[in-house]
């Protein structure tokens, strides 16, 4: 889910993230154990989503877009464990990832009704939270994280006939609310 949208009012057009979209994503976990509470992580994988933009002239909808994603991730994490109580380890986790929209357009397509190009490649600030459960044959993970991008991934080339969409976003980056589930 996109949240970090800036808004801005030109040609009487005002542009807007309107609803928060769930999405997907499946991984491979990679650990490697720094010490007894530290581990580094990678945890490459592919992950689907959807942004929901709406366009509005003072109180109306002009028009929604719908702009669909696939990405390849490649987050680099850091991961303080506590010590053991019983069969449960808390734990923090922070870190960078790296992320790829192979569905990013390069050209637009008059078709669509979107007017927006986004840029393919973001980093990710990542810090979360979560718990790992021993179990009798898997370690099991519950995770919460957040993950900010730092990048305007907006590309500033208005689509021909309808420059007033780009016009209407200052900048666009990322805000992704996630929870995880790992299988270890």
């Amino acid at each position: 889910m996109d949240l970090g949208v800036n808004r801005t009012l030109n040609n009487n057009l005002i542009g807007d993230v309107t609803r928060i979209e769930p999405g997907f994503q499946v991984g491979i976990v990679s650990d490697l154990r720094l010490s007894e509470n530290w581990n580094l992580r990678f945890l490459p994988g592919i992950s689907f989503g959807q942004r929901n933009f709406a366009f509005y002239n003072d109180t109306t909808k002009v028009t929604e877009m719908k702009i669909e994603s696939s990405y390849l991730e490649f987050p680099f994490i850091f991961k303080y464990r506590s010590e053991r109580m019983n069969n449960f380890r808390p734990y923090l986790i922070g870190g960078l990832n790296f992320r790829y929209d192979m569905a990013a357009r390069k050209e637009y397509e008059e078709e669509s009704n979107v007017f927006l190009k986004l840029q393919p490649a973001d980093l990710y600030f990542e810090l979360g939270m979560g718990i790992d459960y021993y179990l009798q044959y898997f370690k099991f993970s519950t995770e919460l994280k957040v993950g900010v991008g730092m990048l305007n991934i907006l590309v500033d080339d208005p689509a021909e006939g309808y420059p007033q969409y780009l016009e209407a976003l200052n900048s666009l980056n990322s805000f992704i609310v996630m929870l995880c589930f790992h299988f270890e």
